[in-house]
């Protein structure tokens, strides 16, 4: 199979200025001096979201061929990527641990979701700290996407890949002065995070001489019933704004008309979500604060629900909610209030189109436990060390007719005991050099994958549409890491 290996080009953009303090518009250490209106006030609300039953019924069989699986597991007891053998594909290319995509299946999941929005004024908002590869940002806004950022290094990244700066959210609490004003020139969204955000951004707008159009970013109190580390629409949460304060940030908004523009109000409930009634009464939340913000004058227009919808890592068959599920539970009261809906998916476009790629290195045995030493690691994917997070297991080619099956944690080289990829998993024994793979691993693993233990961070490919290999990361290499020391 022939592997593509040049890479397209965009021109460069320019670089973002330094700017000293000496022009920065506010003095240091201060904040914006608004009081909270003593003739209006809001009232705080909070929920806490209602655990709902999906029924199989509302799936229909197009979104479920849409979202099946891009690997699948023949007969003959071989791994395939879009009919290709993933056996074969480790024969074709670098002898190490290396991410193999389904092109095909990314356009898949975009098309269920434009055809779930079809309907809405919308922006599909791709979550670039989701999956920061080039070449498949530069897929995904072929294919309409806008782009989710929370650094300036993405919103770099997403106008080198091409994406429009109006198409364009800028998230975050604790965005840098530099990348705000990078921002503001091109024209993205950015999110009111915080007092001390809000005071950025009007600095930010003042140097690039350009209003920034600004969402207020309500942390509306709603269990998404997940992760604690990836829930972000608590109380508890680091991000955005109380709903108690919305009032203070409506009159600092109104203070600033040369530098702000109030367009919409954003939530982010969290990750992996399985429900979609939380999207549904967090959406409710959010209309009524936007009834709110509409009395007082401004012409808000966007409503952004943030993202989160999970996958089945478990790969139990479970029916989980589809992009049309989710769109459905608040299409209602998007058009109900002329607005345009804006959403955040990351893991769910791009999750389940991956597999992180691995070789057996031996087996072992502790006398208690069992254990499947690959050439993969923490290193390269974090999230079950990271959040003891289940990613499905399996063999790639079919175990020897005479292999054991035993209960085995899949583990790594690292020196680490949190070196692990999977834990008490049943497998056949493997062989030496026998392939193995992290199944669903598209979203937050390369992107989180680091160099400890000096494990450069691995090669990317991807199975193209017509059946061809591509590579679309080369991998690092010692000779990389030398290089940042050279000349010092």
């Amino acid at each position: 199979m022939a592997a593509a290996t040049n890479f397209s080009h965009s021109p460069l953009i320019s670089k973002t200025r330094t700017y000293s303090l000496n022009h920065y518009p506010f003095p240091k250490n201060t904040i914006l001096p608004f009081k909270l209106s003593k003739s209006y006030s809001l009232k705080p609300l909070s929920l806490k979201a209602v655990i709902s039953q999906q029924n199989p019924a509302t799936t229909t069989t197009q979104e479920t061929t849409q979202f099946k699986h891009c690997f699948t597991k023949s007969q003959d007891g071989f791994l395939y990527c879009e009919n290709l053998k993933v056996q074969e594909i480790m024969e074709s290319v670098e002898r190490r641990p290396f991410y193999l995509y389904s092109k095909p299946q990314i356009t898949r999941n975009v098309e269920a979701y434009k055809d779930a929005l079809e309907g809405l004024s919308s922006i599909i908002g791709y979550a670039i700290k989701a999956n920061n590869n080039l070449k498949i940002l530069e897929h995904l806004r072929g294919l309409g996407c806008g782009a989710v950022l929370v650094s300036g290094n993405e919103l770099r990244l997403a106008l080198r890949a091409g994406f429009d700066p109006t198409r364009c959210i800028f998230n975050g609490n604790g965005k840098l002065l530099d990348d705000l004003v990078l921002a503001a020139q091109e024209g993205v969204f950015v999110n009111v995070d915080s007092e001390f955000d809000l005071e950025n951004i009007v600095a930010a707008a003042r140097i690039a001489g350009k209003k920034v159009n600004v969402l207020l970013r309500i942390n509306p109190d709603v269990d998404p019933q997940v992760h604690p580390y990836v829930a972000t629409g608590n109380k508890n949460s680091k991000f955005g704004i109380r709903n108690e304060k919305l009032q203070w940030f409506l009159d600092a908004v109104k203070a600033h008309p040369n530098e702000l523009k109030l367009v919409g109000a954003h939530c982010h409930l969290g990750s992996t979500i399985t429900k979609v009634d939380i999207f549904r009464d967090a959406a409710a939340l959010m209309v009524n604060y936007i009834d709110e913000i509409r009395s007082q004058g401004f012409e808000v227009d966007y409503l952004n629900i943030g993202g989160g919808l999970g996958i089945d890592y478990y790969h139990s068959g479970a029916i989980l909610p589809t992009p049309r599920d989710l769109i459905d539970t608040v299409r209602e009261l998007v058009l109900s209030r002329n607005l345009n809906l804006i959403i955040e998916p990351g893991r769910s476009l791009i999750a389940n189109t991956c597999c992180l790629v691995n070789r057996v290195t031996g087996v072992k045995t502790n006398g208690t436990k069992n254990f499947v030493v690959i050439d993969g690691s923490m290193a390269e994917l974090i999230r079950p060390s990271l959040y003891d997070a289940y990613q499905h297991i399996e063999l790639v080619s079919p175990a020897s007719p005479d292999a054991e099956v035993s209960t085995f944690d899949v583990v790594g080289p690292v020196c680490e005991s949190a070196d692990f990829l999977g834990k008490d998993r049943e497998l056949s024994t493997p062989a030496k050099g026998a392939g193995l793979v992290v199944h669903d691993a598209g979203a937050y693993c390369m992107s989180m994958a680091s160099t400890y233990n000096l494990k450069m961070r691995p090669p990317e490919y991807w199975v193209e549409e017509d059946g061809s290999v591509s590579k679309i990361r080369h991998a690092e290499t010692f000779e990389d890491h030398i290089r940042f020391f050279e000349g010092l």
